[in-house]
């Protein structure tokens, strides 16, 4: 029979080379940060599909695969799919001495995760709305002393400067204080939601020239509070434009012109590449 250690390894290995990434520190963490601490007492409920099933037993070994594990089944928040973090958390390739916000952080496990990679010199900011939640995540980090944990409203609450910005609520849009907290060369990936029908990833990089955009796979999440909803003046783009997206703008400092895929308040998307020639 394999041990604890040996199927921990082997789902770090498969989360691996599902990222893709060419950092073997990502292969080391997901086989080192228990993911059981962070669920509660087992057994424990798998969302599969439309429907839930219950782990046979509390063996932990029934959590190292790629499953949604329930943490508060009536309001649909989970401990997310391993393999969609570890695709994001590859693409953002956190690195020693950097700052992350992490937005809805659950009860703490890819917050671990991630203070784990910019250690040393770096720390985590988690915030977390349901208080709940946000007292299970603190107890759960507490091996994690560069990992804090916030109650709160990250929307309204300011993100302290950041090189790296992990949301993991959908927004419509990201507020602009978000794209403000990121540092230069600052990464964010949030789930946008512009519309009900329209669930992509999108990757941020601030750059010299603004923030490009890459909206690079599909992803549903539950809506972040503060964040979701659409003002009736919004321009709300259809799944083609939405995908089309490569560079982000506040209306402060760029009013909307003819590129624009979509308009929500303050911010507003565009088609035009950072690094495309000015129109004619």
């Amino acid at each position: 029979m394999s041990n604890i250690e040996d199927i921990r390894k082997f789902y770090a290995r498969l989360m691996a080379v599902n990222a893709a990434s060419s950092d073997p520190r990502l292969e080391e963490v997901f086989a080192s940060v228990p993911r059981e601490t962070f669920l509660g007492p087992g057994p424990w409920t798998i969302v599969a599909g439309n429907g839930k099933i219950t782990t046979p037993s509390a063996d932990p070994a029934h959590v190292y695969q790629n499953v949604l594990v329930a943490l508060d089944a009536d309001k649909g928040i989970n401990n997310g799919e391993p393999f969609l973090h570890a695709t994001w958390i590859g693409k953002l390739a956190p690195q020693p001495g950097e700052v992350v916000s992490h937005i809805g952080a659950g009860t703490g496990y890819y917050t671990a995760l991630l203070a784990s990679l910019v250690s040393p010199g770096g720390s985590v900011t988690a915030f977390e709305l349901d208080e709940r939640l946000a007292e299970l995540a603190r107890n759960n980090l507490e091996a994690y002393p560069n990992a804090t944990v916030v109650h709160g409203d990250a929307v309204t609450t300011p993100l302290p400067p950041s090189d790296i910005i992990y949301v993991n609520a959908g927004v419509v849009a990201p507020p602009a204080g978000w794209l403000k907290a990121l540092r230069p060369g600052g990464r964010m990936i949030f789930p946008w939601r512009p519309a009900e029908r329209i669930p992509l990833a999108m990757l941020v990089t601030r750059t010299e020239k603004g923030f490009a955009c890459d909206p690079f796979m599909r992803a549903w999440f539950i809506p972040c509070f503060g964040a979701s909803l659409i003002d009736l003046a919004a321009k709300i783009p259809t799944r083609e434009q939405a995908t089309r997206s490569r560079s982000i703008w506040l209306t402060s400092d760029k009013a909307p012109d003819r590129t624009a895929t979509a308009i929500f308040g303050d911010v507003w998307f565009s088609s035009k590449s950072l690094g495309a020639k000015p129109d004619n």
